[in-house]
């Protein structure tokens, strides 16, 4: 039903009484309108018919004008809805947009983004599906991403080794007696007991291997080989000797067990100032429960191997499997474990120093560009990392597209209030946004971050990175939220200005 009010008489009777009218002065005077009447017929086959379609067309009620929406494509239908120009005072028409004003971007965050808990904040919001920047402050300015690195760590990871990558773990048969425990960098190994790593291999399945092959030729010697890559810049400087101590970190070495873990069920527990012989002890006493002979009482040598034939081998679960054991519980061994793998198998030599130049050409892969990044470990650790919400939010649409086996990281990102790291945020006002928000949460002394995609409220996705540096984290993370609701609210009509 239309909201426009009749009027007294219809256009059609107003336009037949002024059609008899002409007809009765042409029957007067017919020479004048000889001419005139063909200035009319042009008025009314042009104008008239606009002034016709004008005079009909009811005005839509502001609540039921269109509103623009960046993914919104206009049917030809709604391009006749409304006349395509205005007539002014003087008669010159003046182009409209069909849209008018509720096309432009104008819900803003600017509030939420001004809170003192962001610190020295930094943000960068797209459009996933048109690739429009929606907002940016200090959005290009490379810093600290906290455990935000993972997501780069996993895609390049995912890049160079492939979700179905396994990293193995062997033993090799030496002279004299000695066996050699040679790491690859699976640090999910595992003694046997209770594990954060459900369905890694194990140190008993490596023994029955041994028994099997040596029979009762007694063992002397173990060896244990991590020098798969240097294990020189095993612990980075920039990290606090407590992330150690706690238990958020091992020294990255390509030979352990468990992570390393004190407490190998406990995902957060103290670590050792010595994984490879502490993984020594424990193969120990895996060969010697397994009964091969003489392994009791074997010496224990840390060193290369000297021999290439192998006699028993284990494999981690694939990649995959470890990005899902990464991603949720932001597991910093896991990732600075495939940082190190990636570096080797990609022709380097997994130390710390090849990151930036391993990560950046895996990186590249996507279609995005890394150049500036600076990656100084895989877990995202040190403050001397360095990379922009930008780079973030350009490479969340990659992932949340699922391009080039991306899916993964996109099916293991935490969800608002549901799930991993993010499962008891966004609560109170910020609880809009539950189960909408997919992403990768970070925090280090200096700096909490988060960064992933958007199901905002209009149904556009958006991609986002948000860097709080510098403020507590009792207050960073609710203000984190509330920017990240408030975006949510926003959807394909936020505004940075």
């Amino acid at each position: 039903m239309s909201d426009q009010q009749p009027s007294p008489r219809s256009v059609p009777d107003r336009l037949r009484d002024a059609a008899a009218a002409v007809r009765a002065s042409v029957a007067r005077r017919p020479v004048p309108w000889i001419a005139g009447g063909l200035a009319a017929v042009l008025v009314l086959g042009s104008g008239g018919a606009v002034a016709v379609a004008a005079a009909t067309m009811p005005t839509p009620r502001a609540s039921e004008r269109p509103v623009a929406d960046a993914s919104a494509t206009a049917s030809p239908s709604a391009t006749t809805a409304a006349p395509t120009s205005t007539p002014t005072p003087t008669g010159r028409a003046v182009p409209k947009d069909a849209a008018g004003p509720s096309a432009l971007r104008t819900c803003t965050i600017s509030t939420a983004a001004s809170a003192s808990g962001l610190g020295a904040f930094e943000g960068y919001v797209m459009n996933a599906k048109t690739g429009e920047v929606l907002f940016s402050r200090n959005g290009d300015k490379a810093a600290q991403t906290g455990s935000v690195m993972k997501t780069l760590t996993t895609a390049t990871a995912l890049a160079v080794l492939g979700g179905d990558h396994r990293i193995p773990t062997t033993v090799t048969k030496e002279s004299g007696g000695a066996i050699a425990l040679v790491g690859h960098g699976d640090a999910t190994l595992s003694a046997g007991g209770a594990t954060v790593y459900p369905g890694a291999p194990t140190l008993g399945q490596l023994a029955q291997q041994v028994k099997a092959k040596l029979g009762s030729t007694p063992v002397t010697t173990i060896v244990t080989d991590d020098t798969y890559w240097n294990d020189a810049d095993a612990w980075d400087p920039t990290w606090p000797v407590s992330e150690r101590t706690i238990g958020y970190q091992p020294n990255v070495t390509a030979l352990m067990v468990d992570g390393d873990r004190a407490n190998p069920g406990a995902a957060t527990s103290p670590r050792s100032t010595d994984p490879v012989g502490r993984a020594g002890d424990l193969f120990r006493t895996a060969l010697a429960n397994a009964g091969v002979a003489g392994a009791a009482n074997a010496q224990i040598v840390k060193r290369a191997t000297t021999s290439s034939d192998t006699i028993a081998t284990v494999s981690s679960q694939p990649v995959s499997t470890l990005i899902g054991q990464m991603i949720p519980n932001s597991d910093n061994t896991l990732a600075e474990m495939l940082a190190r793998v990636s570096s080797k198998e990609s022709g380097s030599n997994g130390s710390a120093a090849s990151l930036t130049s391993v990560y950046q050409t895996a990186l590249k892969s996507y279609g995005v560009d890394p150049s500036g990044i600076v990656i100084k470990d895989g877990s995202g650790e040190s403050a001397a990392n360095a990379v922009s919400p930008n780079f973030v939010a350009h490479l969340m649409v990659q992932v949340q597209a699922g391009a080039k086996g991306l899916g993964t990281l996109a099916n293991a990102l935490p969800v608002s209030g549901q799930s991993g790291t993010l499962a008891s945020r966004f609560t109170g006002a910020n609880a809009v946004a539950r189960g909408k928000v997919h992403a990768k949460t970070g925090w280090i002394d200096s700096a909490n971050t988060l960064g992933g995609y958007i199901d905002a409220a209009d149904g556009t996705r958006l991609t986002f990175a948000f860097y709080a540096i510098g403020s507590s984290r009792a207050a960073a993370l609710p203000a984190l939220d509330a920017v990240t609701a408030a975006t949510y609210s926003c959807g394909s009509k936020l505004t940075g200005s």
